[in-house]
């Protein structure tokens, strides 16, 4: 708390812009350097902020990261800004003009609900962490939208507000919480906080059960730039029904309840789905969008006889359907003078970076291939190809023994 309101003086402002984008291998030197005209103390938050700064604008921005404060488990487990923007808009779009938001952390949702003008009560127990989620509305000029509360979420009274937003910390001190009742508060007390607000969003682990989400929500599941961030339980929508989002976009695939899809031979394409689409459950929507099937029925790749645009999975050509054989894939690489390999793999025990070791230790040219290693029907498969469009039309499709 003491660099923190140090670090927000004059003098504390003039050493982070003095220590900003500093090279970590430097810090010695500029760090002796300015402590001959500031206190040691204040010298190193200004070199631990920048290093969080630094770290931070991968979810923030440049310019956002610059001006805002950090704690490491801020930087850690704040809410990408993409991701709170996106979700700002869906509670604009639903009318609502006030938001608590319970475990606010360092304030990310917090200023992308204030962005989407919409007035946010803020909450965190942790005295510094509300502290930096009040120094960073301060510093953004959001200061009239934001009011940060330190208090137990659990005690606070949301009566009067449009909306409830509940970010239960989901780490513990070993590490990642996967069971819902032991995020802090416990999932069952955030359900019962969203249904006492006529709209509410809790964000949970993409990797939550679908078994444990309520019939009462919609459930969901968000990725960006193709990486899956979070899965979000609304309230006041839809109940029963699933989502898929991937930003930038936003492109949104909804649940229609189709049955899983057949399994079927491998045909001149695959399409794999975004992560977001397969945590949602919604590989089916995806198959019918491309006119494919299945190559196993516990796989969630999808194979089709023409090629389909969609937003929600990546096409490529398959060249090559062969039995898992790591000798025959070296040969054949060695033969068209593959000099990258990317290796994806579902369904496989084999990891990627011993297959390329073995497969490729010598690059032969400059090539590229794509090898999916997994089961086609229940049988280990390699499949190689390329990312549609790769080539300008479809070449044969060879079968190897």
């Amino acid at each position: 708390m003491n660099d923190l309101n140090a670090l927000r003086t004059p003098e504390g402002g003039a050493l982070l812009d003095a220590v900003r984008g500093t090279d970590p291998a430097r810090e010695l030197a500029v760090a002796t350097r300015l402590r001959r005209e500031h206190p040691a103390e204040l010298v190193s938050a200004a070199l631990g902020q920048a290093r969080l700064r630094q770290r931070a604008v991968a979810k923030f921005g440049a310019e956002d990261a610059g001006r805002m404060f950090f704690t490491p488990d801020g930087v850690e487990q704040s809410t990408r800004a993409s991701v709170a923007a996106y979700r700002a808009r869906r509670f604009r779009d639903l009318g609502v003009t006030s938001v608590a938001d319970l475990c606010c952390g360092i304030g990310g949702d917090a200023i992308a609900l204030a962005r989407a003008g919409i007035r946010v009560l803020a909450v965190d127990r942790d005295p510094l962490t509300a502290a930096v989620a009040r120094a960073n509305a301060e510093e953004l000029g959001l200061a009239d939208l934001i009011e940060v509360r330190e208090a137990d979420v659990t005690e606070v009274d949301t009566a009067g507000y449009d909306a409830v937003f509940v970010d239960p910390a989901r780490r513990g001190g070993r590490g990642r919480v996967f069971d819902p009742e032991a995020y802090s508060p416990p999932l069952s007390w955030a359900v019962e906080a969203a249904l006492r607000a006529p709209h509410a969003a809790l964000k949970v682990a993409p990797g939550i059960p679908h078994e444990a989400v309520p019939d009462t929500a919609e459930a969901e599941w968000i990725s960006d730039g193709g990486d899956v961030k979070e899965a979000v339980l609304w309230f006041g929508t839809a109940p029963g029904r699933v989502r898929a989002t991937l930003l930038p976009g936003p492109r949104t695939l909804t649940g229609r309840g189709l049955p899983d899809p057949a399994v079927r031979p491998v045909g001149r394409y695959l399409y794999e789905p975004d992560g977001a689409v397969i945590r949602a459950h919604l590989v089916a929507e995806v198959a019918e969008e491309v006119g494919g099937g299945l190559l196993d029925a516990t796989i969630a790749y999808v194979t089709a006889d023409e090629p389909r645009s969609t937003p929600y999975a990546t096409a490529y050509e398959i060249t090559d359907h062969l039995p898992f054989n790591v000798k025959k894939l070296k040969a054949l690489l060695r033969e068209r003078e593959v000099g990258v390999l990317t290796v994806k793999k579902r369904g496989s025990a084999v990891e990627p970076e011993e297959l390329r070791r073995k497969a490729l230790p010598k690059p032969h040219g400059s090539g590229a291939v794509t090898v999916f290693l997994t089961r086609v029907a229940g049988a280990p498969a390699m499949l190689l190809g390329h990312p549609v469009p790769a080539r300008s039309g479809p070449g044969p499709l060879r079968s190897a023994q």
